[in-house]
């Protein structure tokens, strides 16, 4: 810009001059017009150096806006790699207060106590004192084919649970964390008469550096974000998938890629179930997670191999695949209400659904596999009627497509279940509420039975 102003300068100097010579010009002999040719192409020549020196000054700034845009760029990139590092530890953070430093490392702590008192009674069968049955819905439990039971009532604190997080500093650029989880659910070793001890069991064991995920965890088909809130373990567990194995797991924003624990559940000839225990491919799971304003929504399929050896059934090996498909969300109505639901269809998915309501596939009397097809589904609506007050209503249903020559009459074949429940939390950590549910279970042969269960629960979370 400034060898362009310094050129128009000297050109209008020159023109000037030429003028100012050509009024004499008539008096001047030539060696005046050949000075001033002489005058006019060094002129010229500087013109030319300047024009030069322009184009060289373009060129400097054009590298240099460039060299900005990419600094840009990579600060850019970063700035959101530090962001992204910073939500991996983002829970452990929220955690400090609850816990301590050992050296690099934020060693956290968080859970619940919760006490359960539950009013039970089956319209179809007595469930035994001391059963699972008795401490949360199992659908593939629910008796058919008895008498019916009265109301029993049961006190247990077996879901109280706690979680031991770290968080590992390890430079800026990468990040290190880990979490045990351990509850009392579904052990052995406690009675009802004098002490009610519970052994603890492992829920979740994983380590997470960066993207990737080592340990035992929710599977990835599983959406936990769209459970809904119920005072019962699981609540509408017939339409659920629930599944909790060891896995390693790589996830890139919404994406999460990975290989899980294998094992077949097969449905011998009197329909009972056995563990082949002889796989040898992972189930390979991937899910896509969108969210947004409008709350949240997570597709994901599945991939598996079904496999049984001659060992089993002593009629030699064979293998099956099977494959699931499943949709699940969570979506805001308004401030305080949401909406949750989950659909999932697929062949041989038996342990994934409804804790295991049927099997994975059946086996015939040549010992070939035949997965079996299932689908199922819940939805929730949860209401905010105040601050301290909310209700959930929810429902959910399964349906298996059993071939029925190989299961046996005795295999369920529909699954359904509604609740309703009412929660208020006088203080954040504390929620107290009851809720009432109706399930039923009915199997090939057209046996049915119901169970009715009425929950009061105090929850105290830290």
């Amino acid at each position: 810009m400034a060898g362009s102003a310094l050129r128009n300068v000297i050109r209008a100097g020159l023109l000037a001059g030429t003028c100012l010579a050509a009024a004499p010009a008539a008096a001047q002999d030539d060696d005046v017009e050949a000075r001033l040719d002489r005058l006019e192409a060094l002129v010229m020549q500087l013109v030319e150096r300047l024009d030069a020196q322009e184009g060289q000054m373009d060129a400097q700034q054009a590298e240099t806006v460039a060299q900005t845009q990419q600094a840009l760029a990579e600060t850019r990139a970063l700035q959101e790699r530090q962001e992204e590092l910073a939500a991996q530890i983002d829970e452990p953070k929220k955690q400090e207060d609850k816990g301590f430093r050992v050296g690099s490392t934020l060693v956290s702590y968080a859970g619940y106590v919760k006490l359960d008192a539950i009013a039970q009674r089956t319209s179809a069968g007595q469930v035994g004192t001391g059963s699972i049955v008795r401490d949360f819905l199992i659908p593939g439990a629910i008796p058919v084919g008895g008498e019916s039971s009265g109301w029993d009532t049961d006190f247990n604190a077996r879901q109280t649970r706690f979680i031991f997080k770290t968080a590992t500093d390890v430079g800026a650029e990468h990040s290190l964390n880990s979490q045990i989880e351990l509850d009392f659910m579904v052990t052995p070793g406690g009675d009802e008469r004098i002490s009610n001890s519970y052994q603890p069991r492992l829920r979740q064991a994983f380590i997470t550096y960066d993207k990737w995920l080592f340990g035992q965890a929710w599977s990835t088909f599983q959406n936990v974000g769209a459970l809904p809130e119920s005072l019962d373990f699981i609540g509408t567990t017939p339409g659920t998938v629930f599944e909790r194995q060891p896995m390693i797991r790589y996830t890139d924003g919404g994406l999460m890629l990975a290989v899980e624990q294998p094992e077949t559940t097969v449905t011998a000839s009197d329909g009972s179930r056995v563990l082949a225990g002889d796989d040898t491919i992972p189930d390979i799971v991937a899910r896509y997670n969108f969210t947004g304003d409008w709350g949240s929504l997570s597709t994901a399929g599945i991939f598996r191999t079904l496999r049984i050896s001659d060992d089993d059934f002593g009629t030699g090996s064979d293998s099956a695949f099977g494959y699931g498909l499943s949709v699940s969300g969570k979506l805001k109505l308004g401030e305080r209400d949401d909406f949750r639901f989950m659909g999932t269809v697929g062949d041989g998915l038996g342990r994934y659904i409804g804790l295991n309501i049927v099997n994975d596939a059946a086996v015939d009397a040549e010992g070939n596999l035949d997965p079996i097809f299932t689908y199922s589904g819940f939805g929730a609506l949860r209401h905010s009627w105040s601050d301290k007050l909310r209700s959930n209503i929810g429902a959910s249903y399964f349906k298996a497509d059993n071939p029925v020559l190989l299961t046996s009459g005795a295999a369920t074949d529909e699954s359904w279940n509604v609740l309703a429940n009412i929660i208020y939390s006088p203080a954040r950590p504390i929620d107290i509420g009851i809720e009432y549910m109706y399930a039923e279970r009915t199997t090939e042969d057209g046996q049915s039975g119901n169970l009715q269960k009425v929950q009061v629960s105090t929850k105290y979370s830290f």
